[in-house]
């Protein structure tokens, strides 16, 4: 029967229905795509349209602003469109004040501006997402209004304020008629794939959370790879919460609210982290029985692994969930625990439990309570977990600014303030994506020498004789619909963004169009050269390794620790918490797993001994946990654990809930130190 129906599967028929079903499966891939090129196209054309009808000295600026502003996802062009408006006008105030500072002094207001460009750069690697978009607005919006009013050799003259007005008019056309399209065109659906990210990361905590509880008593699986994916998952949230923020201006009302539901995550995962270490170091029959206490106090909702559709019934009721959670935490805290052993079980299932109730809250915000009253007493505090790779990329910017404005002055180069102003934009782009920065700016590089080629071809051989806004339209729309639709998938990205955002500005189309060759390709031999040169410079000054990213915020993390241990006792934990959150989030992703649990094993060694010291200076045995802390402080992990020990043994005639919950902290810290101590023991002084 095989080989009789080998012949008909190579049959003429069967080749026309494999290639009718390819067809069908590439052309649903191309669809949309090629769906985002046409509407960056008519963003483009709008933003062209309007600077004409004012006639703008330079509408080229609108049509390139368009193109950058354009996203594949709505919320992601309308937050970022808002934030590119907020850095303009930053970026041209701030010029005119350092021409009103330095009139008439040439080296101190280059070298102004090339500070400027790197206190930007300072502050885009500092902030995320959108914000981080304004700081880098504002550094390339000065610079374009800079070598705007720059003489042939760098002298500012006295028209900075219209040059202002009308280069920020220019960028805001193009900002407005991109969101205006973006808006018509596309509804959004930033909430639900953000609802569903995070349900989806909740069930998998839940599942694998009671499976360890399951498991007990018996060899436990290693499940850290898990969970420093599920960190790993849990940090790319952020710009898909940017992104819905920028579709709904309710959510920003409820960023408190989705904040701590990241964080709730985190803390989920930390607490999980805990019981599976101890569970592991006890594999016996009183350990399994312990769980399995704990485990019939969790509700029937969180005990099965997660399974295919299962996040969708969580999205179905987040409401229903979070009060069954907030319910199961009180059975837990009203449960009789004898032993310091269940205490800590008891107590890190109900942080587990408090963190997905977080994140259920955030979730309802989503999909189904969106009124929800937003917490009070909620600040937002900026946390930079290391400095050096701000400072890094704001002193490369600086060198490089400086040494092509130098080299323009010398050679009086007619378009080197041009050069300047895409070095500036390669250097305050890219300089934020660390490793990947060398990588993108090339490839930057390498799209607008492809877009240079194009612009030519459609500017002296397809321009020429056209005449109308509807024909010029068509013709630009040769390369800004595939284009574009190059930007909308993964491969190649940054080649086809700069193909996009700078083929208006090569073709420079104005209301009475030039086409003088020689203009052209100065203009381009000046674009290509200052990306380039912004390329190399990554290459000169490299960003930070991610390994020796990686080891710092490691290192750091320690040294708070251990500040944390002998030092003040911080008034709100929400501060050692924050700081340790934000380092989780810039660890690069090459990290490997064991990096990201000795993180989540600090954080949680550091929550502890925060609630220890609290409640030890009540008890009257702060000599006591002081000896054990300093201990650790020196980076000794065994004589801190021996210590430890012997107040676990002192508070052992103690067995009210009070020196229970002692205990348990006790036991935690030791075996997160016991499991770590290469790392908690690291640059411990001889």
């Amino acid at each position: 029967m095989t080989e009789a129906g080998a012949p008909w599967q190579g049959s003429p028929v069967a080749s026309s229905a494999t290639f009718a079903t390819r067809l069908a499966n590439a052309s649903r891939a191309a669809g949309p795509p090629l769906f985002f090129g046409l509407r960056l196209w008519v963003s483009v054309c709008l933003a062209l349209y309007l600077a004409f009808w004012l006639e703008l000295d330079n509408p080229y600026w609108a049509g390139t602003t368009a193109a950058l502003v354009c996203q594949p996802h709505l919320g992601a062009s309308l937050r970022k469109g808002r934030y590119r408006m907020i850095g303009t006008v930053v970026g041209g105030v701030a010029i005119v004040v350092l021409t009103a500072c330095f009139p008439q002094d040439r080296v101190a207001f280059l070298a102004g501006l090339a500070l400027w460009g790197a206190g930007c750069a300072f502050v885009a690697t500092i902030l995320r997402n959108s914000l981080a978009l304004a700081a880098q607005l504002a550094g390339i919006t000065a610079v374009i209004i800079a070598t705007s009013e720059l003489g042939a050799t760098g002298g500012a003259n006295g028209e900075v304020f219209m040059l202002a007005v009308i280069r920020c008019t220019e960028i805001w056309i193009g900002i407005v008629s991109a969101g205006v399209v973006l808006l018509g065109t596309d509804f959004g659906n930033a909430s639900r794939r953000l609802a569903t990210l995070f349900a989806a990361i909740s069930a998998e905590i839940a599942g694998g959370f009671t499976g360890t509880l399951t498991l007990a008593g018996s060899e436990l699986p290693d499940t850290q790879p898990a969970r420093s994916e599920l960190i790993r998952r849990v940090i790319a949230l952020d710009p898909v919460i940017d992104e819905a923020f920028g579709e709904s201006a309710q959510l920003r009302y409820h960023s408190p609210v989705l904040q701590t539901a990241v964080n709730g995550l985190i803390d989920a995962i930390a607490g999980w982290r805990v019981v599976w270490v101890h569970l592991t170091r006890r594999s016996d029959d009183q350990a399994g029985q312990e769980a399995g206490v704990v485990l019939r106090s969790l509700p029937q909702e969180l005990r099965s692994a997660p399974k295919h559709g299962k996040p969708l019934l969580w999205m179905a009721d987040p409401t229903g969930l979070r009060r069954i959670c907030e319910a199961a935490i009180g059975t837990l805290a009203a449960l009789p625990a004898p032993t310091p052993s269940l205490r800590l079980l008891t107590d890190r299932t109900a942080a587990v439990l408090a963190g997905i109730s977080h994140a259920l809250n955030g979730l309802a915000v989503l999909v189904a309570d969106p009124a929800r009253p937003v917490p009070r007493g909620y600040r937002v505090r900026l946390h930079v977990p290391d400095w050096l790779p701000s400072l890094v990329n704001a002193g490369r910017v600086f060198v490089t600014i400086g040494a092509v404005e130098l080299f323009w002055i010398i050679t009086q180069w007619p378009n080197g303030a041009l050069a300047i102003t895409f070095a500036a934009i390669g250097l305050l782009l890219f300089s934020p994506r660390a490793d990947q920065a060398y990588a993108g700016a090339v490839s930057f590089v390498v799209g607008t020498g492809l877009c240079a080629a194009l612009a030519a071809v459609i500017a002296f051989a397809v321009f020429p004789g056209k005449e109308g806004f509807a024909a010029f339209s068509i013709a630009i729309g040769l390369v800004l619909v595939p284009a574009g639709a190059g930007v909308a998938q993964p491969w190649q990205t940054p080649m086809f963004t700069a193909m996009t955002a700078f083929f208006c500005f090569l073709i420079a189309p104005t209301n009475q169009m030039s086409y003088d060759v020689i203009q052209f390709y100065n203009r381009a031999l000046a674009i290509v050269a200052g990306l380039g040169i912004a390329a190399l410079s990554f290459r000169l000054l490299p960003p930070l390794s991610p390994a020796f990213r990686t080891r710092r915020l490691m290192t750091l993390t320690l040294r708070d620790l251990r500040r944390l241990a002998i030092g003040p006792i911080p008034r709100k934990p929400a501060d050692w918490e924050g700081s340790m959150y934000s380092r989780l989030c810039a660890v690069p992703d090459a990290a490997a797993p064991l990096q990201r649990a000795q993180l989540v094993t600090a954080l949680s060694v550091g929550s502890a001994i925060i609630q220890l010291r609290r409640i030890a200076r009540r008890l009257g045995l702060g000599p006591e946990l002081d000896a054990a802390l300093e201990a650790m402080a020196r980076g000794d992990s065994a004589m801190a654990t021996t210590r430890l020990g012997q107040l676990d043994r002192a508070l052992a005639a103690r067995p009210d809930a009070a020196g229970l919950q002692v205990r348990g902290s006790i036991l935690a810290i030791s075996e997160g130190l016991i499991q770590h101590a290469t790392y908690f023991d690291a640059g411990a002084p001889g």
